[in-house]
């Protein structure tokens, strides 16, 4: 016999009476089952609120992590989806255990994987001015934080056959999107041609193409920036008397670029008043650092001692050569040099005692990166982009250089 206890009493069960029982309890609980489950399928044909609502909450969750194109906080979640910042922190806590989403050092989500990585290629000149290099270090940077698959692939500026190879290379690997950032207009086009012709959408750097979307520099703003800055350095230091405007070019830059000179002479006279052509002189410097060095070095041989100069440099590269040109000529005190793009290079000569380097229009290629792939993302997942998008433009000069790049040397 078995026994069973109640409360206080012993009571003592013969064996037909437990078997009997036994296969009692078992229906109960397969009745119990069965009328949760038939619950369960009306919910699911209703569709369950609960359930659903978690289950849309959470993919919304994770498509803005993804969509973000950087690591996102979940403030910037939150803002972006509508959810509580309460439910979007267990969401992305369930999806981070379940290896989804990873939770940065710095408290930012990003994810591991999406529905499938986007593809972008990056074909340019990595190296042989600051510019290119902390642009090439910055799209780098970008893609491993967002965890974008990069192709970057590079050239010589006047380098048609690895140019043109390398696009061939991207097309090859069916990247969703290429990046080109070609220096000499004519390469360019010859390289965009081929996407374009592929059916690829690009995006261009800093010298737009037709048929792809531009990114960078507001050429003719930069150059009316530095402009004015020159105006206005001649305007306080020398009550607006000068006796030579000299503007650095680069011809195979091409016209979209050249604006930046342009805008220089309209910043210019902005501040002066009417500048004659007898007092303007237009160097080719070829945006490099030697080159316009020679080319002012040869301008200042022949302009009798104390003269004036206002100088726009077309780069960074360019502005320190005619610097170092006006140094070496001890011409420093009588001339003002504005540089573009504000690269260390340019940053530092502007930090320098006594230097005529007197400011630089920043672009910032630093921050190129995240805003570039989230354009190709854009792109990528068809959504709407305008034709140009536009880097923000800074002076930068004795005043400010230390706050907006503090801690370097």
């Amino acid at each position: 016999m078995n026994f069973r206890v109640h409360f206080s009493e012993i009571v003592f069960m013969p064996d037909d009476r437990k078997k009997s029982r036994t296969k009692s309890e078992k229906k109960d609980r397969k009745d119990l089952k069965d009328l949760k489950d038939s619950r369960d399928r009306k919910e699911a044909g209703r569709g369950s609120r609960v359930g659903a609502s978690t289950l849309e909450k959470g993919l919304t969750v994770l498509e803005a992590v993804e969509k973000a194109g950087e690591p996102v906080t979940i403030r910037e979640v939150a803002v972006r989806t509508g959810i509580q910042r309460l439910a979007v922190y267990r969401l992305l806590s369930t999806l981070e255990e379940r290896g989804y989403v990873r939770r940065l050092e710095d408290k930012r989500y990003r994810a591991t994987f999406g529905r499938r990585r986007v593809l972008v290629g990056y074909a340019a000149p990595l190296t042989g001015t600051p510019f290119r290099a902390e642009l090439a270090a910055s799209i780098e940077r970008a893609a491993a934080q967002a965890g974008v698959e990069l192709v970057m692939l590079g050239n010589q500026e006047d380098d048609a056959v690895t140019a043109l190879a390398n696009a061939a290379t991207l097309l090859d690997r069916r990247v969703d999107v290429a990046i080109l950032f070609q220096p000499r207009e004519s390469l360019g086009h010859l390289v965009a041609d081929r996407f374009f012709n592929a059916g690829t959408t690009f995006i261009t750097v800093e010298h737009p193409i037709q048929g792809g979307v531009y990114y960078g520099a507001n050429n003719f703003q930069a150059g009316k920036l530095g402009g004015q800055v020159l105006g206005r350095f001649a305007t306080e230091a020398w009550e607006g008397r000068f006796d030579l405007l000299v503007l650095l070019e680069a011809g195979f830059a091409g016209t979209s670029v050249q604006a930046r000179v342009t805008g220089a002479l309209a910043g210019a006279r902005e501040l002066v008043g009417d500048i004659p052509d007898s007092k303007l002189i237009h160097l080719e410097g070829e945006a490099h650092r030697e080159s316009s060095r020679e080319a002012v070095a040869a301008l200042l041989r022949k302009l009798p001692p104390g003269r004036r100069l206002l100088v726009s440099g077309f780069n960074d590269p360019s502005a320190v050569g005619a610097v170092e040109a006006v140094r070496a000529a001890g011409r420093e005190r009588d001339t003002a040099v504005v540089g573009q793009n504000a690269t260390r290079e340019g940053r530092t000569e502007i930090r320098r005692k006594r230097s005529c380097f007197i400011a630089s229009v920043a672009y910032f290629p630093e921050r190129y990166g995240p805003r570039l792939l989230d354009l190709a993302s854009a792109i990528a997942r068809k959504d709407p982009v305008p034709p140009a998008v536009y880097t923000e433009h800074l002076v930068l000069d004795r005043n400010n250089v230390d706050e907006v790049y503090p801690d370097e040397e």
